[in-house]
């Protein structure tokens, strides 16, 4: 079972997440995904820029994937797609299907992040016609869901299936919308946000009437408070025979929470301890599970 480093979902300055990914080639990863996934505003990092890091992870035996936006919103974030789709050095990771469709119709092999509603294994089997070479479970999915998709997929057709990856641990990407929270919070127009997002490198955390931590603003995205975290789950993990294990980037205990998670692949460290109480998580030390069994997001089992 391979290990990926999904994209950074945050806002940072350009130096801390060179510094980031200079300490996370060091890691156990397979794989690392590079790109803004949020919004396009953030342009600390420039084209040229994401290039040179795709190749300096490159360099360290780590393959490097280009992430796509996922909300399309105006003709220059649709021009800077085209321009992720039409160079052939690095995989694509397709975040929204009009990446899908420029990349199938390039006959290029890409991946799909969770973002990408994949439900069932005829949906995965229509991808995979379409050039899919490796897929991420969107994160409200379940055990069930993904056991059923897999066997859907198989009785469909005997061909080798696309890769599998699932969203292992991080704070849950839940919803993308046109408007920008983060903004909004801060009675700014999402036009003349002054890049406010980077003064809050883990979102901003939104509380219930309860006073229970629910989501995590950061910017357009909604996310969840909580950190999903499924190594206690390595072994049914493995049981359906799932390929790689998506980490998402924490603005602190990123490289601890790898180690636990090879450890745990490897079988050296016990899998009945969840992963957060081994790291600093500024926002909390709380996790959830809930939808891999079923249940709501937020609970943990």
């Amino acid at each position: 079972m391979q290990l990926s480093l999904g994209p950074v979902p945050y806002f940072w300055p350009k130096q801390e997440l060179l510094d980031f990914y200079e300490s996370m080639v060091t890691q156990p990863l397979d794989r690392i995904y590079l790109g803004e996934t949020v919004c396009s505003k953030r342009r600390e990092m420039r084209w040229q820029d994401w290039l040179d890091l795709a190749r300096f992870v490159e360099s360290h035996g780590i393959k490097a994937v280009l992430s796509s936006l996922t909300l399309i919103e105006a003709e220059s974030e649709l021009k800077q797609l085209i321009k992720l789709c039409r160079q052939d050095e690095f995989l694509v990771e397709a975040n929204d299907m009009g990446a899908v469709n420029l990349l199938s119709q390039q006959g290029k092999p890409f991946t799909t992040g969770p973002a990408i509603n994949i439900y069932n294994g005829r949906s995965l089997r229509l991808l995979q016609n379409l050039g899919l070479a490796r897929w991420t479970m969107p994160v409200e999915l379940s055990r069930e869901s993904l056991s059923s998709s897999l066997m859907q997929a198989k009785e469909l057709d005997d061909a080798p299936l696309p890769e599998t990856e699932v969203f292992a641990y991080g704070q849950l990407p839940l919803a993308y919308s046109a408007r920008c929270f983060t903004a909004r919070q801060r009675n700014l127009a999402k036009d003349d946000c002054g890049f406010c997002c980077i003064e809050t490198p883990q979102g901003i955390n939104v509380k219930s009437q309860d006073g229970e931590e629910l989501f995590t603003l950061n910017g357009i995205q909604t996310m969840s408070a909580k950190v999903y975290d499924l190594s206690t789950q390595i072994e049914d993990l493995k049981h359906l025979n799932v390929d790689s294990l998506r980490i998402s980037p924490l603005y602190q205990g990123t490289a601890e929470a790898i180690t636990h998670f090879k450890q745990a692949i490897d079988g050296t460290v016990a899998t009945q301890e969840p992963t957060i109480p081994l790291m600093d998580v500024s926002n909390s030390n709380r996790i959830c599970n809930g939808y891999w069994f079923g249940e709501p997001g937020m609970a943990v089992k």
